[in-house]
């Protein structure tokens, strides 16, 4: 497993953006695919983006919102929010494993989460 932490939550109104990081001290951080899920209160875990470990192959749940780019040379993952919406509101997890998928359950290295609160 790989320890993983998450920055760059936060309150934001409809319409902003944030940009969500994900690092690992880890060497191997950059040979493993990261995905990005998140779950609202109440609610089960979702598939919001994922990347190859290359960098070469990326998946979003919204092409048009959400994008994936990592940094190799900093052991970083990025997940751009563009023109949130209140139903984006939830803690967002990033997580490290060997398979592109979009199931949780695929990916046993995750960080602690983040929070992302739109308002209206």
């Amino acid at each position: 497993q790989v320890q993983l932490v998450e920055s760059g939550g936060g309150l934001v109104q409809a319409g902003g953006s944030l940009r969500l990081s994900c690092t690992a001290s880890a060497r191997v951080f950059n040979n493993l695919a990261v995905a990005w899920f998140r779950q609202a209160s109440g609610k089960e875990r979702e598939f919001v983006a994922i990347i190859s470990g290359s960098g070469g192959g990326t998946s979003s749940a919204d092409e048009g919102r959400f994008t994936i780019s990592r940094d190799r040379a900093k052991n970083l993952v990025y997940l751009q929010l563009n023109n949130l919406k209140p139903e984006d509101t939830a803690i967002y997890y990033c997580a490290a494993g060997a398979a592109m998928s979009r199931e949780p359950s695929s990916f046993n290295s995750w960080g602690q989460g983040t929070q992302v609160t739109v308002s209206s």
